[in-house]
């Protein structure tokens, strides 16, 4: 069977965000003063060829614990459906 993760990668909370930060600044030059707390991540997309949803999703936590996500800076959620 084939699956699609996608997979939301954001700095820890307990760390600055740079570039969340300048975009949050520029908001008020833009007249979007309303708008603050920005935080700047990644989103990935892949397709998983496995046997169950358990097995892609394993596989995708696998993926974002060893390659995708650095855990010591970054958190991630995902989600798996059929493709």
């Amino acid at each position: 069977m084939k699956f699609k993760a996608e997979i939301d990668i954001m700095p820890l909370e307990a760390l600055l965000d740079p570039q969340g930060k300048a975009v949050t600044q520029s908001m008020g030059n833009l007249g979007l003063s309303e708008i603050s707390g920005v935080r700047i991540g990644k989103h990935i997309r892949l397709f998983i060829e496995a046997d169950s949803k358990a097995t892609a999703e394993a596989k995708t936590e696998e993926a974002c614990k060893k390659l995708l996500a650095n855990q010591i800076m970054e958190s991630f959620t995902f989600t798996v459906e059929e493709a």
